[in-house]
């Protein structure tokens, strides 16, 4: 079995610190699972982020490359599904967490957490949508289920991030009223350009009024953030209005009162991208190649080296970032 040498972006725990280079490291190190693949696209997500900064409840042990999205193409096969030469996206699961991830050239993983990439889609599209936009894709799918255009205005948070950036593309494709919370003044024209018909300063967003339920404004929402901003949406939804929730950067904690769902029968929703059913996974990958592919998909992205992820990383941590961040693991 041939074996092969390859770059990688490795996190190292050094005493109480952890530092990220970039490695060169060989393929016979890897975990021996179904499918090796040569990854020629990553992307910049917040977890990344924890696992390169040694939250061990994201990576338990180091030294440790992150990743948790990759796609690129099949080298070797052990499962008849896939062979060598495939383009496939692998996304969630165990990846770039406790398994080596996509800041390396090479992976190698389990066939179940393989996907075969969808004909509407290349490679670097594949990771411009990522895990940010997969996940956007979940909050967007779940929603629609309970909202329709017509029942009035979502608000979606944390609006220039990778998740706001693609649900708010999302939501106005399939003809929806979408209102951006943002603490970025400068990024009002971006924005717009996604779709959002109204911005709303995360400022104004964020302080409490004490109440249990105040004056309905949305018929829906899409929350990156948690902490008081979610629960100032909660109180704010029209009656069976939804929000969706799939981050807590601001807090875990939610200080609300069970009013707004008894009174109003709201809906709040978890949201999950790690162990999204393969079945569902697949669905939902044809539908952002096709049907719910965002028109400006190429305009919501940054594309860097191997050796810039580590700025990237610390940009993310702070809230830095715009829009969507590949890395082309071919530079």
């Amino acid at each position: 079995m041939v074996n092969f040498d390859y770059k990688s972006l490795v996190t190292e725990e050094l005493g109480r610190a952890y530092v990220t280079t970039v490695k060169i490291l060989n393929t016979a190190h890897l975990p021996q699972n179904d499918v090796l693949m040569r990854v020629k696209y990553s992307s910049v997500n917040y977890k990344d982020a924890l696992s390169a900064t040694g939250n061990k409840g994201v990576t338990k042990k180091f030294p440790h490359t992150p990743g948790i999205d990759a796609a690129g193409v099949v080298v070797r096969s052990k499962v008849e599904s896939y062979k060598a030469g495939d383009e496939v996206i692998v996304s969630g699961y165990d990846l770039g967490m406790n398994t080596p991830g996509g800041f390396g050239q090479y992976i190698n993983v389990p066939s179940e957490w393989v996907v075969p990439l969808p004909k509407g889609l290349t490679l670097k599209e594949s990771m411009i949508i990522g895990t940010a936009g997969f996940t956007a894709g979940i909050s967007t799918h779940r929603l629609t289920q309970l909202v329709k255009p017509h029942d009035g205005k979502i608000v979606v948070t944390g609006a220039t991030g990778g998740v706001g950036s693609v649900a708010i593309s999302l939501l106005s494709k399939l003809g929806y009223q979408v209102i951006a919370v943002s603490g970025k003044a400068s990024e009002h024209d971006y924005l717009k350009k996604l779709g959002a018909t109204e911005i709303i300063s995360r400022n104004d967003f964020q302080v409490s009024d004490g109440k249990a339920v105040s004056s309905a404004r949305f018929a829906g929402g899409i929350d990156t953030v948690g902490g008081v901003i979610l629960e100032n949406i909660i109180k704010s939804l029209h009656p069976l209005g939804a929000v969706t929730t799939c981050g807590s950067v601001s807090s875990t904690q939610l200080n609300i009162s069970a009013f707004p769902f008894i009174l109003r029968g709201i809906s709040l929703i978890g949201i999950s991208a790690q162990n999204y059913p393969f079945e569902l996974r697949k669905v939902l990958w044809d539908l952002l190649s096709d049907n719910w592919k965002p028109t400006n998909l190429m305009e919501i992205y940054t594309e860097i080296s191997l050796e810039e992820v580590d700025n990237a990383l610390s940009d993310i941590l702070q809230g830095k970032l715009k829009g969507r961040v590949i890395v082309n693991l071919g530079l």
